[in-house]
């Protein structure tokens, strides 16, 4: 029952033009503020205490995020449409040098991101700048599979290859060996086997290294890169300079504490400029260090 009300919707949705998609994003995510309370109040605290910031209001930013949060999942579903009249008409490029470089460098890349702005189309950017390259983004696949495959079916519409995060290694460093370019969400929080702690946001949070082993296995390029929104659906695609792992100094885990740090530091920067973009509701600091754990007992 549940799939087929998913295809339903999801067929209808799929046909609307983009403004109507994020109309309905935005109810969605004023409904998502009303029915989880236990969100709301994870997404309130967390502002209040990672910001820190007396001219922002916690209460404010928390609705926000969840309005852009509704957008975001919405967002999947202007796939259809996103070719290059709608990216020339809908989203503006700040830093193109950095695009540039990027598209010309013969290295592999791995490119960073959050969830953060409109990131659902930034697959649509990877497809539309680097059709001659392969490309794919890593994903964790949600337990609903009736939602897994509808989330796979519509991201896929965008020409990238979607890799489950829980076999990714190999289908990743194939791509990279080949100077493809493999796309990951870097702001999740992570179990500590996978993971090295590090400062975020004025507190330490559990950074996955996966992106950052890889990198400097396969020698690539780390992109941290951003889609945020100027309006409703209104672009800019914001890119960092990239960093060289080869050009990093000191033992393996000295390394892969840099590459992290580099990509951790890129969502942290974005996060402060447009913190209402940021999807608060997720418990991010919830895995806590050993010393910390330890300090208590």
């Amino acid at each position: 029952m549940r799939t087929i009300l998913y295809n339903t919707l999801t067929t209808w949705f799929q046909w609307l033009n983009p403004e109507t998609i994020s109309a309905i994003g935005r109810t969605i995510g004023k409904i998502m503020w009303y029915c989880l309370p236990s969100r709301q109040k994870k997404a309130k605290e967390s502002i209040d205490y990672h910001i820190q910031d007396k001219d922002k209001n916690a209460k404010e930013l928390a609705y926000s995020s969840f309005i852009h949060s509704g957008q975001s999942f919405m967002e999947l579903f202007m796939a259809r449409d996103f070719d290059y009249r709608f990216m020339s008409a809908r989203i503006k490029i700040d830093f193109p040098e950095n695009l540039e470089f990027i598209k010309k460098v013969d290295r592999p890349i791995i490119a960073t991101t959050g969830h953060f702005g409109a990131w659902e189309l930034l697959a649509g950017i990877l497809r539309l700048n680097f059709n001659d390259r392969k490309s794919q983004i890593i994903v964790k696949e949600p337990k609903d599979q009736g939602l897994n495959n509808i989330l796979k079916h519509y991201r896929s519409h965008f020409g990238v290859e979607v890799v489950s995060k829980d076999n990714a290694t190999f289908k990743v460093l194939r791509c990279l060996k080949r100077k493809g370019i493999s796309a990951f969400l870097v702001d999740q929080n992570t179990v500590r086997s996978k993971a090295v702690f590090l400062p975020f946001l004025n507190d330490y949070a559990a950074i996955n290294i996966g992106p950052a082993l890889l990198a400097l296995r396969s020698n690539a390029l780390i992109w941290p890169a951003f889609l945020f929104r100027d309006s409703n659906t209104q672009y800019t695609f914001y890119s960092f300079e990239a960093l060289d792992t080869r050009e990093l100094t000191g033992s393996t885990e000295e390394k892969v504490e840099k590459a992290a740090l580099f990509y951790t530091q890129a969502v942290e920067e974005m996060i402060k400029k447009f913190p209402e973009q940021w999807f608060w509701m997720h418990n991010r600091w919830k895995n806590r260090p050993k010393w910390e754990i330890e300090g208590k007992n």
